[in-house]
């Protein structure tokens, strides 16, 4: 199991990456992260298939005898049609929606095949599951952050040259586009890194059988937090705004992020 173990966690971080990659190119239109999350969706695939082959070909079962095998046969099947998508039709954002439901079903997979067939690996892999699930969800929070201070900068600088004062510090903070832009691209990163926390820790809870309250302030406010933020890019991208009106509104979206983070952790049920 400690070898298979590795080779799930490949799979999850392969799979996590491409992801990652087909969200950043439908919200930048970027051909080489679109061409990159392919070639990674590939390898999860020829790994998945392999694995189908030995089940079918050397243990002369076919993965749907039980509720467990169902779900990494329907993850394979998603993840094929995935790739038939990406081929024909360009429609990338429905990539990424059927590839984010496929990595839940194919992650339940996973953690329940673990805890079922390896008593000791199959609890330390879930375990990690947990390690990984805060680990992301800070990593996104970081992301967030450095786009705040974008923004705040980006309204100081706008301010000083509506004011025309300060002039020698305009240099100090950086270019208005350069500011706005990286701002965007931290929460193009940022937003499915929290997404995918979000999934590893229900299906952690699910698995480990502890106590989870879809109503407890920190779940609440972690998935507050993912869609005042998305709602960030659907204005951002989706409806063309941009500049010091978006800026102001992530500086808003920061203090929710605050909220959620000191004071939902303290009053929480389910999370330490």
């Amino acid at each position: 199991m400690f070898e298979l173990k590795w080779v799930y966690e490949f799979i999850l971080i392969i799979y996590g990456l491409s992801l990652v990659g087909y969200f950043i190119d439908f919200i930048q239109d970027n051909r080489k992260a679109n061409i990159t999350a392919f070639w990674l969706l590939c390898m999860v695939w020829v790994i998945q298939t392999g694995f189908l082959l030995y089940e079918v070909i050397i243990e002369e079962n076919f993965p749907i005898t039980t509720l467990t095998d169902s779900l990494f046969f329907y993850s394979w099947v998603l993840l094929t049609l995935s790739m038939v998508v990406h081929k024909l039709f360009k429609i990338h954002f429905i990539l990424f929606f059927i590839n984010l439901f496929s990595f839940f079903i194919l992650l339940l997979y996973i953690s329940t095949d673990a805890q079922e067939k390896f008593s000791t690996s199959g609890v330390q892999l879930v375990d990690e599951m947990l390690v990984v699930h805060i680990s992301l969800a800070i990593l996104s929070y970081g992301f967030f952050t450095l786009s705040f201070f974008c923004s705040l900068m980006y309204i100081g600088q706008y301010q000083l040259l509506k004011k025309k004062k300060g002039l020698k510090w305009i240099w100090r903070l950086g270019d208005l586009k350069m500011l706005d832009r990286y701002a965007l691209l931290a929460i193009t990163i940022g937003v499915p890194l929290l997404t995918i926390a979000i999934i590893l820790g229900i299906v952690w809870a699910y698995v480990s059988s502890s106590e989870f309250y879809w109503f407890d302030l920190k779940t609440v406010g972690s998935i507050l937090v993912l869609l005042v933020y998305m709602l960030y890019l659907i204005l951002r991208v989706g409806r063309g705004y941009s500049g010091k009106q978006v800026a102001v509104y992530n500086t808003g979206a920061f203090l929710v992020l605050l909220v959620n983070f000191f004071l939902f952790s303290v009053h929480s049920n389910f999370h330490f």
